[in-house]
């Protein structure tokens, strides 16, 4: 896998600035953390080299000075919004991230429940965790928000929301995804902490848009697409344009609230010490990409891996057209095209030849290996077995997984637990070769080869079972489908 971002470099300056930021507000600063805190997926993938945890190893240093708010979105609630990294609904996420930041000796304050307007989902969400021993604050929707700002600004708008008492300098606001209304929260107490005589400060931790590269660079457009059912515009910064001359990326929640900002630290400091949205940020991740054109590449696949997900949950009722469309859109802009994608092509054209569902892998050499579905093995068993045998130098025609030991496992999937498709996935031919490879040296050598997959990346000429996608998630393999069933 090529690297393109510095993760050592990045650790070191960030933590830094962070602490910069911190020594600039007296009583107390909230810290809005955009992104995930660790797995950050979609970051690892744009930026190659960038640890997916770590945002969290550089924050545990400020962890004796730090607590943990949690936010929800009601509405997110409601409809059940599902975290695609990891098929997980983001209510249930919340409980995973307490617990994930307990783990690590982490102070959790409580969880914060926006856009709160009376939804039975969110009662009944507040009640369960409140069984479990969780603090839960109702924030409420603000008509007009963001553009009403002398309501917002009053005791009819965050003075009406619930204030969280909170007990250390630095209070980190995350969630489990974007529009959860993290801003919001941190706006609110900002304004409540200010009635009761502490002059909290704010700073935003966000790792997309990159401010520093340009608007039209691929990794900002694989952030648009990555946020497309929340509409998300990368835009270039007015306030900052005007007060510095300089051009900087940002994006249209953040430039909509900024007004609201303005006026809340008019309030409190009589003065704002931010003349611009990009101001508010600590973000230093454009001065630690080492490789622009690795970078560059890894965000076309992103958008276009994005595109294939959109395609594929419209075919399932989960998405919509203006998802669709939108990234299409950025795709035409950008000059992207799925064809940069080699494996869409070679798993495209194996189903052509063949007439069934097929799939094809990139490998880090450009290397492709396609395979395609048989009465013992769909099209990404087949894949994985046949990329594992190319990797650890085994003969194509040699089988790892002899015949009459994947029939009785057909037959326990069929007759006794009543499934309808008898073929192995992709976890069965693993644990398969796993028992194998006591005996077999063969199967020994091909699952020392299962971590070169990391980074590389396939595509499937049908959607994937729920089984087969966690699979490749976990192997680090990019992943794309045509929406079309078998």
């Amino acid at each position: 896998m090529k690297y393109g971002f510095d993760s050592e470099k990045y650790l070191k300056i960030q933590s830094e600035h962070i602490k910069e930021r911190i020594a600039r507000f007296g009583d107390k600063l909230y810290m809005e953390v955009g992104g995930k805190l660790f797995d950050d997926l979609h970051a690892s993938r744009v930026l190659p080299g960038f640890q997916p945890d770590i945002k969290l190893k550089m924050l545990m240093q400020l962890k004796d000075m730090a607590e943990i708010i949690i936010v929800i979105s009601a509405v997110d609630i409601e409809k059940n919004k599902i975290r695609s990294d990891l098929g997980i609904t983001y209510d249930m996420d919340v409980l995973r991230l307490r617990q994930e930041f307990l783990k690590r000796d982490l102070s959790v304050n409580s969880v914060v429940i926006t856009h709160y307007n009376g939804q039975t989902g969110a009662d009944i969400y507040r009640q369960r965790l409140e069984y479990m021993g969780i603090k839960v604050y109702y924030h409420h929707t603000i008509p007009g928000y963001p553009q009403n700002v002398a309501l917002i600004d009053s005791d009819e708008g965050f003075g009406k929301n619930d204030f969280v008492e909170t007990t250390r300098p630095l209070v980190l606001v995350t969630a489990p995804g974007p529009g959860s209304g993290k801003m919001a929260v941190c706006l609110s107490q900002l304004y409540q902490e200010n009635l009761r005589g502490v002059k909290a400060g704010y700073a935003k931790y966000e790792t997309f848009p990159i401010w520093n590269i340009p608007l039209k660079h691929p990794i900002n457009i694989a952030y648009e697409a990555a946020t497309a059912d929340l509409d998300d515009v990368n835009m270039i910064d007015p306030f900052h344009l005007e007060a510095y001359g300089t051009l900087a990326v940002n994006y249209n929640r953040d430039i909509e609230i900024f007004p609201v900002m303005d006026a809340i630290f008019k309030g409190i400091y009589g003065d704002n010490p931010y003349k611009s949205p990009t101001d508010m940020g600590v973000n230093m991740v454009g001065f630690c990409i080492s490789d622009d054109e690795v970078c560059s590449e890894a965000a076309k696949n992103e958008v276009i891996r994005r595109y294939f997900t959109s395609l594929c949950d419209l075919a399932t009722a989960h998405g919509s057209d203006q998802e669709v469309n939108k990234i299409s859109l950025l795709m035409k802009q950008a000059g992207i095209d799925s064809s940069m994608r080699k494996c869409i092509g070679a798993a495209r054209d194996r189903a052509e030849k063949s007439g069934v569902a097929s799939a094809a892998i990139e490998l880090e050499d450009g290397t492709l290996i396609s395979a395609e579905t048989s009465p013992l093995l769909g099209p990404c068993a087949a894949l994985l077995l046949n990329a594992t045998k190319h990797l650890a130098g085994i003969p194509h025609p040699l089988k790892l997984i002899p015949q009459n030991m994947i029939e009785p496992i057909q037959k326990t999937k069929v007759s006794y637990l009543h499934g309808h498709n008898p073929r192995l996935h992709t976890d069965e031919v693993l644990v398969a070769i796993s028992m194998l490879s006591l005996f077999d040296e063969n199967c020994k050598k091909a699952l020392a080869c299962l971590p070169l997959l990391k980074g590389c990346q396939v595509h499937c000429t049908v959607m994937l079972s729920e089984v087969d996608r966690k699979v490749f998630k976990k192997l680090g393999i990019g992943l794309t489908c045509d929406p079309m069933t078998e």
